[in-house]
């Protein structure tokens, strides 16, 4: 199973869209963690917007980092992608208990908590990140991004995230939808984005019921009023960059004091990659190794 990401252009070159099908890389997410089903909800869609909205960066360099910081159990969720849509994810509480809503789904939106901020950071390698921000509307997470674009950046984008837990708690199906009218975009072309989102089945439901098909084959059922044409298509997935020598570059900016500190009184130290929960451990030697240098 691949982590697909395709990219279209409808043929009057009014909207773009992309979809991916991010299954594989929300259950590797789930296993890093052994998380619970909302809390493996709430992250998978995250990571799966990410990736999406990751893709639209043009250069090779450019990374994104969605933020989300609500007032239910979760706190925080961090996504960052690359233009490539490979993406990193960490939630500060990768346990919280499972609760269903009133539409007999995962209670993302109480996790995550209906009171709270997003931001969309996007690094292009300047001297300063461009910082976008809005305020939560539901924590459904989709919801509040649509919100987000369309009051930070006057941008109006639809979004659809989801994702499929079983009742052993593994993740079966995930994937998300971007939907962008361009510039000038028609009332007609609008309205047919309408029509389409109201007849399309969730998005997990869509990823399962459709597995045996190419997104390419999605897109031109559910949107064929539109004559999407698919502009590019890669496998993208989770990705960490963490090493031992970038965890050495963290424990050389703490300085000689704390590290000092560190020999006494733990005999060495210990640093935690929250995105991939590796543990790097540096023996007395190596920190006295690197004071000298």
């Amino acid at each position: 199973m691949k982590n697909t990401l395709i990219t279209a252009l409808s043929k009057n070159k009014e909207v773009r869209l992309l979809m991916i099908d991010s299954t594989e890389m929300v259950e590797a997410a789930r296993k890093t963690y052994n998380m619970s089903p909302v809390s493996i909800a709430a992250l998978g869609r995250s990571i799966t917007a990410g990736s999406l909205i990751g893709k639209t960066l043009k250069n090779n360099n450019d990374q994104l980092t969605l933020q989300i910081k609500g007032s239910g159990a979760i706190e925080t969720i961090i996504a960052v992608a690359k233009s490539d849509g490979k993406v990193k994810g960490y939630i500060s509480n990768p346990h919280v208990e499972t609760k269903i809503n009133e539409k007999g789904k995962l209670d993302v939106g109480g996790a995550v908590g209906k009171e709270g901020d997003l931001y969309l950071i996007r690094d292009y390698g300047l001297k300063e990140p461009y910082i976008g921000h809005s305020k939560l509307v539901s924590g459904e997470i989709a919801e509040d991004l649509a919100s987000y674009f369309m009051h930070s950046e006057q941008q109006p984008t639809v979004f659809s995230l989801g994702v499929f837990v079983n009742s052993e708690g593994i993740v079966t199906s995930a994937g998300g939808l971007l939907i962008q009218p361009l510039p000038d975009a028609s009332e007609e072309t609008l309205k047919k984005i309408e029509e389409a989102m109201a007849s399309l089945p969730p998005i997990s439901t869509l990823i399962k019921d459709e597995k045996d098909h190419g997104l390419d084959e999605v897109v031109n059922k559910y949107f064929a009023a539109l004559e999407f044409r698919v502009t590019e298509k890669s496998d993208t997935g989770l990705y960490c960059d963490c090493s031992k020598e970038r965890m050495k570059e963290a424990l050389v900016s703490l300085g000689k004091d704390e590290l000092e500190e560190m020999i006494v009184e733990d005999g060495g130290a210990e640093i935690h990659c929250h995105f991939c929960n590796t543990n790097y451990e540096f023996t007395g030697d190596e920190l006295r190794e690197i004071i000298k240098n």
